[in-house]
C-alpha cells in the first residue's frame, strides 16, 4: 500500500492557481463607458491605417466586453448594436496575449478580457477574443500582466489562434495603458 505526501507538487499548484484564475475578478476593473454613440467617425484607408493621426483613434467609440457578447458564435448572429460596429473604430479593454509563448514584441496578438485567459486555461468563448493584427504590422510591446485600451477597426469575424477560434479581428492603431479615461 503506498503513502502519498499531504504536499501539493508544483504541478498540482500550478493547476490550482491557473483554476482559480480563470474565474476571479481582474485586479482592475475592465469596464469601459458603454457605446453611447454608434455614428461612423472619418474613413480610414490601408494607407492611413499604420498612421492614423492621435485625433482619429480618439474618435473611437468605447465599448466593453458585454458588447462583444452579442455574437451567437454558434450561428453568427449578433445584436445590432454589434452590427452597427461592424468595420468601425472601436476602443477596447483587456488583456494582450501573445500567440507564442515567450513573445515581448509583435504585431499580431490577442485580447481577451481578463487577465489569464489562454494561458494554462480553458480558453474564453470566441465573442470573448479579439485577434489583432497592428497596422503596418507594426509590432507593440506585449505585457501580459497589464490592462491595456486597444483602438483599431473591428470586423465581426472568425479565425482559429493557436489558443482556439476567435470571433473578431481588429486592425489595431494604438495600444495604451489601461485608465478609467
Amino acid at each position: 500500500m503506498s503513502r502519498r505526501s499531504p504536499v501539493l507538487s508544483l504541478a498540482g499548484i500550478s493547476v490550482v492557481l491557473c483554476a482559480t484564475t480563470a474565474f476571479t475578478a481582474p485586479a482592475r476593473p475592465l469596464s469601459a463607458t458603454p457605446p453611447t454613440r454608434v455614428a461612423a467617425p472619418p474613413a480610414v484607408t490601408k494607407a492611413t491605417a499604420s498612421t492614423a493621426p492621435k485625433a482619429l483613434v480618439e474618435e473611437a467609440v468605447n465599448i466593453d466586453w458585454r458588447v462583444l457578447a452579442g455574437l451567437d458564435y454558434t450561428n453568427g448572429k449578433s445584436t445590432d448594436t454589434l452590427k452597427k460596429l461592424e468595420g468601425k473604430l472601436v476602443r477596447i479593454p483587456g488583456f494582450v496575449v501573445p500567440l507564442d509563448d515567450f513573445q515581448e514584441e509583435g504585431a499580431e496578438f490577442l485580447l481577451v478580457p481578463y487577465y489569464g485567459a489562454c494561458v494554462h486555461t480553458p480558453p474564453p468563448p470566441p465573442n470573448q477574443i479579439v485577434m489583432v493584427e497592428m497596422g503596418g504590422k507594426k509590432a507593440v510591446k506585449l505585457n501580459l500582466f497589464d490592462a491595456v485600451w486597444m483602438s483599431g477597426r473591428l470586423k465581426i469575424s472568425s479565425v482559429e489562434s493557436p489558443y482556439g477560434t476567435v470571433g473578431y479581428q481588429l486592425e489595431g492603431l494604438k495600444v495604451e495603458p489601461y485608465s478609467s479615461k
